[in-house]
């Protein structure tokens, strides 16, 4: 992925700084990175990575 590349770059809702992560979908793959350095490295996870990864937290949350 291009560093240059424009995505539609979405915080959560109960994000009320910039300290939060930051997420995009790009084509099969989902993209992170930190609010606070929009510019430095970015973390890409498959859609079915990140699904896994989704389900799991819900399993800590409870």
């Amino acid at each position: 992925m291009a560093d240059t590349e424009r995505l539609d770059w979405q915080k959560s809702g109960q994000c009320d700084s910039s300290t939060c992560v930051e997420i995009a979908r790009r084509g099969d793959r989902v993209v992170l990175r930190d609010g606070k350095d929009p510019d430095g490295p970015w973390l890409v996870f498959s859609v079915r990575e990140w699904s896994a990864f989704l389900a799991w937290t819900r399993q800590c949350a409870r």
